[in-house]
């Protein structure tokens, strides 16, 4: 039972970590504590990755309907999260440095197809989910250089600031979030704040930090509109509701009101 609980610990730290926790009981050791924060961070960003973007599945199928989806947003955004995670893989990077984007990319890619679905191309739809699964097998199969992959990884800041801020454009046109998850967009700002730290920490890669601080930018403008369109609809669900009775009893009167009845002639 120990080794179990030792071989645990060390794929939370190494063997000096746990040398100085459990046998020097030094619990005050910054470096330890920061790896062992970092590695746990990831761990929590994968586990939540599983369903971050869940609830945005199940509001589309529930309404049946992607509105106010930007398609362009979602294919970059899964564009860019594809190349970091195939990046990541090729690089060796720790798993808990990057696993959240294997489960991001494929619930972005259910997403890209149900808009497409929704949408009216139920044959587009389908094309697009055989076309991204064999560009992931290229990308990840050893099919793709690793110099190919660093110039690719390093579009992927423009792509994703394109990507998020074309969705907070759209938001803004529509004066409105449409069917955006609020749950959603709050966990990817989380996470992406998240993933800064881990970075640094797990794999010291200057491009990967570049990309999660750009990425916690746009998800910040996308939660803040969030915010603001929320409370923005909840004033007109009340200006509604206030002039719902006014305009029943305008129409109560009309509605109400007899026709004069014809007087008769008398001779």
């Amino acid at each position: 039972m120990v080794d179990y609980g030792k071989q645990f610990m060390l794929y939370l730290m190494d063997e000096k970590c746990y040398d100085n926790y459990f046998v020097e009981f030094d619990l005050l050791d910054g470096d330890c504590f920061r790896a062992l924060l970092s590695k746990g961070l990831g761990l929590g960003i994968i586990a939540g990755s599983v369903l971050v973007k869940v609830p945005q599945i199940t509001k589309i199928l529930a309404n049946k309907s992607a509105r106010g989806i930007s398609l362009f947003s979602v294919l970059l955004d899964l564009f860019a999260i594809t190349i970091h995670m195939a990046y990541s893989f090729v690089n060796g990077f720790p798993f808990s440095a990057w696993g959240d984007t294997a489960f991001l990319a494929l619930q972005t890619a259910i997403i890209a197809m149900m808009v497409l679905f929704y949408g009216g191309s139920t044959v587009l739809a389908g094309a697009f989910t055989v076309t991204y699964s064999a560009l992931v097998y290229v990308l990840m199969g050893g099919l793709t250089p690793l110099n190919y992959l660093l110039i690719a990884q390093g579009f992927n800041v423009p792509i994703l600031l394109l990507g998020k801020l074309s969705q907070a454009f759209t938001n803004y046109r529509n004066g409105s979030t449409g069917q955006l998850s609020a749950v959603t967009c709050f966990m990817l700002l989380a996470g992406s704040l998240a993933r800064i730290f881990t970075s640094i920490q797990e794999t010291g890669d200057q491009m990967m930090i570049i990309t999660y601080g750009s990425s916690s930018f746009a998800n910040l403008v996308i939660a803040l509109q969030m915010l603001y369109y929320w409370n923005a609809s909840d004033k007109q669900q009340k200006k509604k509701k206030a002039a719902a009775p006014a305009t029943a009893a305008a129409a109560a009167p009309a509605a109400t009101k007899k026709p004069k009845a014809k007087s008769k002639k008398t001779d």
